[in-house]
């Protein structure tokens, strides 16, 4: 079962949002890395998750998506696209995971990842 572990939001101005999000809610903000800002949104203790802010690629310019962990992206993407899916982002490889990025068929933006 997939299972939303994180949220990305995309913007042409990363720094700034970054900047809003942590003084408005106090959101610890990462030194970027890849211009991706990763964000914790509280304590552990309390029920939420953790996400990032990036600078948005042209095909998604601004906007929020879901992160969605499985057990194989590839399978997941496989069935997604048999399901109507469009790849918009294929399988990427990172140090500790590998992340692909996906378009429902209604037009939700959503990512994949399988941690390593």
């Amino acid at each position: 079962m997939g299972r939303v572990i994180g949220f990305e939001l995309n913007s042409q101005e990363p720094e700034k949002a970054a900047e809003f999000y942590a003084k408005v809610f106090g959101w610890e903000v990462a030194a970027p890395n890849w211009e991706y800002w990763a964000v914790t949104t509280g304590d552990d203790e309390k029920s939420g998750i953790n996400g990032g802010i990036a600078k948005g690629p042209h095909d998604h310019p601004f906007g929020t998506r879901i992160q969605i962990e499985v057990d194989s992206i590839d399978e997941a993407i496989s069935t997604a696209k048999q399901n109507g899916a469009i790849i918009v982002r294929d399988k990427m490889e990172f140090d500790e995971f590998y992340l692909a990025y996906m378009v429902d068929p209604t037009g939700l933006g959503f990512g994949l990842i399988q941690n390593k």
